[in-house]
Order: structure tokens, then C-alpha cells, then sequence
């Protein structure tokens, strides 16, 4: 009696399921649905996974190439693994390896084979290793392949499958609407036995875009998606989502298609692993980066890319106005949504996501200061032809050197600051590798790539890394005190990704705000003071009677009505 109840739910189970995916591709594909494209997708989704919990405030993610550290003899991912075992052991829940797959550009970003591991790296016996003691997110390089992907390789000579998987150029269509994020061609020509033929390329000539009007490319990528899932991968980050679907005549980003592709695999890891998480990477405006969280309906999390140019910005002024405006338009979400913060990446620190946030002349001095501190400013193409800056080439460390009067002391502090607020803010947190380690820019190589984003993507060999992080560093400064602090984040329930944020108006030196556990009760107050000088905070402001700051294990109640926080000090104020 019992199976046949649990027959039964899974029976209604599909079907609802069914109907959604039916929804979805009929938006997505219109006159060209059939329920045979719902049947296949059924048919890939027929290995169900059990439930588990999306998150909670012990959650930390690390971001790291897979060959971020190497030594002799030994495969990076496992010297990784050694890596995170003695030092990140029940501090890191969740590590996003860059693309670890067979590639030929772009650091990984150029997939040749999505369903392998690049020997060099090692195995998905060492991916999985990763995974099951640290939780693992996954790349799922979804608008492009490489060009020496089969699939192109078979476009180019006629063959399925591919043939009908690219989009080529159309004599006397107006692409000029498109939006670009690089300055190259937007068509690369290939030589096949048709003929030369323009294939669209958004991001290099080796790169090139899937055209996802075709179904089968759709059903392609599905099946690419549940091999992840079933190889036990917690979070899948949907790398340059915004571009996927061309129509034309318009801007090709963030098209009704391309938010109804992202429904329909949130719909489909749902139901095949519920707990597994959809991360769209949209390095857009503030909005419209937003925007993929649709009506509760489309992306678990959406990354901040407004908050580390912002947060750069108020530490390099002193000054919180841009930052706590930002801040206070957050939108609550629904309990199944939240974001992931972050302020470095493997990429650069986006100018696009200031749009409508920072006045131009504030960005031109940020970027001219950012140059002077050893950094980079990489370029997109507009639709009039000209140029607009799209990213700082920069670590955050490099990024903290000094303020609108230049370099000084305060750049360990100013760093440790930044990341303390990133920490502070209402999401999950994300550390780059390379700023948990506290790494200069790599100006050596970008010289021996040619690429200003190499600056952020120094590899380290082990014995050099090992050694800095054992003696009196700054590297081992700022990892024992980031180290720390997410301890004490961990215990705080206050922190939990869903807990409710207020931005308190304690003045232009300092950004406040308040978290707020409606489940446990739990608060906190986050203070950070921005400048260079001390600043003194009205206790009849803060709102607790009874404070104690859990970063400096300090008491604060004073017979005085002011809390005094030193330049770059952030205090987490807890009722004792």
C-alpha cells in the first residue's frame, strides 16, 4: 500500500513536471513545440537524486582555477585537495572550480569537451573527491564551444551533430543593435568545404556561439547539465547566460527566450535533484542582473556585480553614499533565492554593473587611479562604434593601495575591510583564491599571455605559496584574519543567506547595516568605518543596549555615548 502511495506522488510528480517543461518550450520555441521535446527532456530527467537543504549561514565559497597551485609530479587537482583539507577544512562549503574541462582558450572558458576532465588538471575521480568533502560548482559554458569543439568541427564539414548548431552571418541583416562585451568582430570567418562561412563569435574567434533556436542544442545542454548533477555538483554557474538567444533586430541580451532557457533548467534540476542551485553570471547593469531572478520562478542565486566596483569605489573615497544607496534598493527575496557576493573573481571588476549608480566622472577617476596602482582597463564595443571601458584588470588587493590621495599605509586594512563587508552583506559570500591569499598583480603574466586579465590569475607553486603563508607575510596576515573571521560569520545565525538586511544611516564615513533572523530571533550590526581617521558612533544610533563585537571579542558597554571604530575596523555588534 505503501509503494503504491509513493508510486503514486511520483506519477503526479511527473506530471506536473511535464506541464512545466511543456510551458517553458512553448515560450521558448512557439510554432516549433512538439511533445516530443518534452518527452526526450522526461526521458533525461528519469535518474532522480534525494533532497537536500539549498543553504545556510555556515556557507562559503572558494573560487579557484583548478591549477591554481602546482608542483612537480603530482596532478594540481589533488595538490588542490591536500590544499583544502590543511587549511580550509570546516571553513569552506562549497569550492567553484573554473572550468576544469579539455579546452583551447580563455583559461577554460573555450570547452573542446564538456563531458571530460583535462588530463593535466587530473580526473573526475579527483573532481568528485573535491566535491564530496567540500561541495563543488560547476561552469556550465552554455552560449559557446570551442572552435575545435566536434560540433563545430561537424558544422563545418556538413555532418550531425552540429551542422545546424551555429549561426552564421546573413547578407543585409543590421547586426549593429547588438550588445557587445569585447571589441572584436562579432563574425569570425571559417573555411569549410562550402565555402568560407561567418559565424557568430561573441567573446573571441575561438569561441563560438550555440544557436539555441535549434531544439537539439537545447537537449544537448540538458543532458551536459544532469551529467553534472549526477557526478554530484551542488551548484551550477550558467557562464554568460545574457547572450544565449539572437533575434534580429535587437540587442541579443537578456531576450524573453534566453530568462525562459533559465526557467526551464531550474525547473529541471528541481525536479531531478532538489537543493541543487542555478547561479546565472550576467556581468550586466544592476536591474537587469536582477532580473534573473524572474517572479521567484528563474536563477536560486544571482551574482552582486554591482557591489565590488561600489565597495571599491567607498573605500577608495571614504565615502558610503554610492554604496549605502545601493545597498538599501536590494530587494527581499523569496526564501528559495539569495545572492552570491563577491568582490574578485577570474575575471576583472565590471564597470557596466555602475551604470546608473556612480556619475561618469566618478568612474573616469576611479579608473585612472586604478591604472596608477599598477592595474588595467579593458574595453567593449558599442552599437554607434565606439569603445566604453567594460572591466578593471586588477587584484582587489592592488586595488586597496591608497585613496583619491594616493598610495599609503592602510592598504592590509583597507583589503581586510573590503572583505569583511563583502561578508557582512545579505548572500552567500565568495572568496577568490587569489584574494584569500592576499596576491599582488601579476604583471609577469600578463606579459606572457597577452591578456590584461592574467594580472588577477597568478599560479603558485606550492613550495612558494606553503612557505609565505608559514612565516610573518602579508599573504598569512590577511589569510589567518579572512580564516577567522568566517569562523565567527559561521556561528552567527544572523548571517543566514535568507536573514532580513536594514542599512542604518550612521553617516558618510561608515557603512551600516543590520541583519535579522526571523526564525531564530538573531541580530547583528555591521559597522565598518571606510576612511583613514577614526570615527565616533552614537550608541543611541547602533539601538543595542547591551553590545558585544564578535570580531574583537569586546564588550561595549561604556559609561560614554559613543562607540569609537578605528580607520578600516568593521565591528559585527551582537546583543550580549
Amino acid at each position: 500500500m505503501e509503494d503504491a502511495a509513493k508510486y503514486g506522488q511520483q506519477h503526479a510528480d511527473m506530471a506536473e513536471f511535464a506541464g512545466m517543461i511543456a510551458r517553458h518550450l512553448q515560450g521558448i520555441y512557439k510554432t516549433g513545440f512538439s511533445e516530443g521535446l518534452v518527452n526526450r527532456i522526461l526521458k533525461l530527467a528519469d535518474q532522480r537524486h534525494e533532497a537536500k537543504p539549498l543553504w545556510n549561514e555556515r556557507e562559503m565559497v572558494l573560487i579557484t582555477y583548478g591549477n591554481g597551485i602546482v608542483m612537480p609530479d603530482r596532478k594540481p587537482l589533488q595538490i588542490l585537495l591536500d590544499f583544502l583539507r590543511e587549511r580550509l577544512a570546516g571553513k569552506i562549503t562549497c569550492v567553484h572550480i573554473l572550468p576544469f574541462f579539455p579546452y583551447t582558450s580563455d583559461d577554460g572558458f573555450s570547452v573542446s569537451d564538456y563531458m571530460n576532465v583535462d588530463p593535466a588538471l587530473g580526473s573526475w575521480a579527483d573532481i568528485t573527491a573535491i566535491g564530496a568533502e567540500f561541495g563543488l560548482m560547476t561552469d556550465l559554458v552554455i552560449n559557446h564551444v570551442s572552435a575545435s569543439h566536434p560540433w563545430f568541427k561537424n558544422y563545418l564539414a556538413g555532418k550531425d551533430p552540429g551542422k545546424d548548431f551555429f549561426i552564421e552571418s546573413e547578407p543585409d541583416t543590421d547586426y549593429s543593435q547588438v550588445v557587445r562585451p569585447r571589441s572584436t568582430p562579432l563574425f569570425t570567418g571559417f573555411e569549410s568545404p562550402r565555402g568560407t562561412k561567418k559565424v557568430w563569435t561573441t567573446f573571441s574567434n575561438d569561441q563560438v556561439d550555440l544557436n539555441f533556436s535549434n531544439p537539439e542544442v537545447l537537449i544537448e545542454m540538458i543532458r551536459i547539465l544532469l551529467f553534472y548533477v549526477s557526478k554530484g555538483v551542488r551548484i551550477i554557474r550558467l557562464d554568460a547566460i545574457a547572450f544565449l538567444w539572437k533575434e534580429r533586430g535587437t540587442t541579443c541580451l537578456h531576450l524573453p527566450e534566453t530568462h525562459a532557457i533559465v526557467k526551464l533548467l531550474r525547473d529541471v534540476v528541481s525536479y531531478v535533484s532538489p537543493g541543487t542551485i542555478i547561479l546565472t553570471e550576467t556581468n550586466v547593469p544592476n536591474t537587469e542582473n536582477w532580473s534573473y531572478f524572474g517572479n521567484a520562478d528563474e536563477a536560486h542565486m544571482v551574482y552582486q556585480f554591482s557591489l565590488p566596483p561600489l565597495l571599491l569605489h567607498a573605500l577608495f573615497t571614504g565615502n558610503s553614499e554610492h554604496l549605502n544607496q545601493w545597498a538599501g534598493s536590494i530587494p527581499e527575496l523569496n526564501a528559495n533565492q539569495t545572492f552570491l557576493n563577491y568582490t574578485a573573481s577570474h575575471d576583472g571588476i565590471g564597470i557596466r554593473p555602475l551604470e546608473g549608480l556612480l556619475p561618469d566622472r566618478e568612474i573616469l577617476q576611479l579608473l585612472e587611479a586604478m591604472s596608477a596602482f599598477g592595474g588595467m582597463v579593458s574595453y567593449r564595443s558599442n552599437p554607434d562604434g565606439s569603445q566604453s571601458p567594460y572591466e578593471i584588470n586588477i587584484t582587489f588587493l592592488d586595488a586597496m593601495k591608497g585613496d583619491i590621495n594616493g598610495p599609503d599605509e592602510f592598504q592590509e586594512a583597507r583589503f581586510i575591510c573590503s572583505q569583511t563587508i563583502m561578508m557582512s552583506l545579505k548572500g552567500i559570500p565568495a572568496f577568490y583564491f587569489n584574494s584569500l591569499t592576499g596576491t599582488a598583480n601579476d604583471h609577469e603574466g600578463v606579459r606572457a599571455t597577452g591578456r590584461a586579465r592574467s594580472i588577477n590569475r597568478k599560479q603558485w607553486r606550492a613550495d612558494e605559496l606553503v612557505s609565505l603563508l608559514s612565516t610573518d607575510t602579508m599573504h598569512s596576515r590577511i589569510f589567518k584574519e579572512l580564516i577567522r573571521l568566517v569562523g565567527i560569520r559561521q556561528g552567527c545565525s544572523a548571517f543566514h543567506p535568507g536573514s532580513r538586511q536594514e542599512v542604518l544611516p550612521l553617516g558618510e564615513q561608515v557603512v551600516a547595516f543590520k541583519r535579522f533572523n526571523t526564525a531564530t530571533g538573531d541580530s547583528i550590526i555591521c559597522i565598518s568605518n571606510l576612511a583613514v581617521r577614526q570615527v565616533d558612533i552614537q550608541t543611541s544610533l547602533v539601538r543595542i543596549k547591551n553590545g558585544y563585537d564578535l570580531i574583537s571579542c569586546r564588550n561595549l558597554q561604556q559609561q560614554s555615548d559613543r562607540i569609537r571604530i578605528n580607520a578600516f575596523q568593521t565591528l559585527w555588534i551582537a546583543e550580549s
